[in-house]
């Protein structure tokens, strides 16, 4: 009964103030102004990755590599087909292809939707036991990069809406394919090939074949380094993070020892030198960004053209010369070793691709092959 009264007593106040006042003013004073909610938290693809943009500092090139194949999982869930127009930034048809992956309601992107994507992506591959490797690979990679953004540690910075998870739960990796490298190509020959074709017409592609191989260095090391690298007294390369040169991880930074003949062949072409930088380019280098400007691009297509003349079939010709460069290491010094010299963070990393072999294995039979037994007559 009080309620009542109360609510009586004010609605007699309203109304007298009505009669006085009028509506408008009567409405500007008494009507309550309500409301609802708005929805917390990141609603979107784009607002999530924005999320993710703003809250990690010094954002680079892993970060966004991350965010690519993020939104590349989410535009093959829904349909947003991946054509030409994706490489198109000048006439706007990336933004436009990002523009509506971003605009994908965050909550339509769920485990379920993402199992599915998993089962297409691997029946697109070819049923071969090679090609189904390589789907199995490739897609290890982008499921593991994607769901990166979503790990514990980010997103204790961002607020995702009420009751929403990882959408990567319980969508499985692949089993783990081999990765153990193993050489096909002859490398005497391909040395040989190279001091002939590529030394005297192109040089600046042959001195990347020579840091590849005989310097196990990464295309990007490549691109950037300079001849301040070079300790030419103790015949070593220090690779370091420089104003210009980024590593790949902390990890990375080390020292490479050089043989003789590599540091007499390097010591000419210092002397001859025009500028910092080992490979010389026209090409500037870029400190910054976060996507790959590699200076001498145009250089590694060449190499790479050139290897592939000369057998070597693989995606990356340039990196199968790095890989190259670790398997010899490990034959003749040992896995231990071949791990220092390549940089890696840890012995399992190149235990992952190369085998500590230094010596034939094999059963020590073979000498019974060559003595049969002699038939004995009957007696």
């Amino acid at each position: 009964m009080g309620n009542k009264a109360v609510a009586a007593h004010k609605a007699r106040e309203i109304y007298e103030h009505l009669k006085v006042n009028g509506w408008e003013a009567t409405l500007a004073a008494y009507k309550t102004v309500q409301t609802r909610d708005e929805p917390t938290g990141v609603r979107t693809v784009g607002e999530f990755i924005r999320a993710i943009e703003e809250t990690t500092p010094a954002r680079n090139r892993t970060t966004t590599e991350y965010i690519r194949r993020f939104r590349q999982i989410v535009g093959e869930i829904f349909g947003i087909e991946a054509d030409e127009s994706k490489f198109d930034y000048r006439g706007g048809g990336r933004a436009d292809r990002i523009k509506q992956i971003d605009s994908i309601p965050l909550e339509k992107l769920t485990p379920a939707s993402v199992q599915a994507w998993r089962v297409a992506y691997l029946n697109r591959a070819a049923k071969n036991p090679a090609s189904l490797r390589a789907a199995r690979i490739s897609f290890n990679s982008t499921l593991r990069q994607a769901r990166s953004l979503f790990s514990s540690k980010r997103l204790g910075f961002i607020q995702l809406p009420e009751g929403y998870h990882s959408p990567f739960s319980g969508v499985r990796l692949e089993p783990r394919q081999s990765m153990r490298y193993r050489s096909a190509f002859d490398c005497r020959k391909l040395i040989t090939a190279a001091q002939r074709d590529l030394a005297p017409s192109d040089p600046e592609a042959y001195k990347v074949f020579l840091l590849a191989l005989f310097a196990g260095l990464r295309r990007g090391e490549i691109d950037r380094l300079e001849w301040s690298a070079f300790d030419w007294v103790n015949e070593k390369l220090h690779v370091e993070i420089t104003e210009h040169l980024g590593l790949k991880s902390s990890d990375s930074v080390g020292t490479v020892d050089l043989e003789p003949q590599l540091i007499e062949i390097f010591r000419d072409f210092h002397s001859r030198r025009t500028g910092s930088f080992v490979i010389e380019s026209h090409r500037s280098a870029r400190v910054g960004t976060t996507y790959l400007a590699y200076r001498c691009g145009h250089i590694f297509k060449r190499l790479s053209g050139w290897l592939r003349q000369h057998g070597i079939r693989a995606a990356k010709p340039l990196h199968t010369l790095r890989k190259e460069f670790g398997s010899q290491v490990c034959d003749r010094h040992g896995l231990y070793m071949a791990s220092l010299a390549l940089r890696h963070s840890d012995i399992g990393v190149t235990s992952q691709h190369y085998v500590d072999k230094r010596s034939r294995a094999t059963p020590g039979l073979g000498a019974l092959l060559g003595a049969r037994e002699k038939d004995t007559p009957d007696k």
